[in-house]
């Protein structure tokens, strides 16, 4: 893959990574659905899952909402939850799981999305988890690339159905 600097473009500011603030609750919604729609994961903003997505205040309220920002702007968020948390699909106990991992499609593969792996890991190595664990979509190349490149495996015993429907989705993790 090309780096930006290839691409014709100037290599990005240092990214900064922090918690999520309510005002920034509008711009990770806009970069949640604009990254799903622009992946072509759903065709509408108005699919429940993506009224969902775009709920940011309603994850910050179960699990801890991070950002990554470059030059003051927010490109990039994350969704942290521990087992129990109320927002954790697979989670089990002793392991962070984390959701609705979006970088800004202008800002896509830039670093951003290794960077917020990177601080889920190390929020969970503070907590003392023993891994940390992901559900994404079945086709979505992308993502699963990534997850592998950083050290994920498949962990197909754990993948689960999407409610009402034939569709399994896979899960993946990383022992710490």
């Amino acid at each position: 893959m090309p780096t930006v600097a290839e691409r014709g473009g100037a290599e990005p500011a240092p990214l900064t990574i922090r918690p999520a603030t309510p005002a920034d609750y509008p711009e990770i919604s806009r970069i949640s659905v604009e990254a799903y729609l622009g992946a072509g994961y759903f065709s509408s903003a108005e699919h429940p899952y993506m009224l969902q997505i775009a709920d940011v205040a309603y994850r910050a309220a179960r699990g801890t909402v991070v950002v990554a920002e470059r030059g003051g702007r927010i490109v990039g968020s994350v969704t942290v939850m521990a087992h129990g948390d109320g927002f954790d699909q697979v989670a089990r106990e002793g392991e962070v799981e984390f959701r609705l991992l979006v970088v800004d499609p202008g800002a896509q593969r830039t670093g951003a999305a290794t960077a917020l792996v990177h601080d889920v890991e190390a929020r969970a190595a503070r907590q003392g988890a023993t891994a940390v664990v992901l559900t994404t979509g079945p086709d979505w190349d992308a993502a699963h690339a990534l997850y592998r490149r950083l050290g994920y495996e498949r962990a197909p015993e754990r993948d689960w159905p999407i409610p009402g429907t034939d569709v399994w989705l896979p899960v993946y993790l990383k022992r710490l």
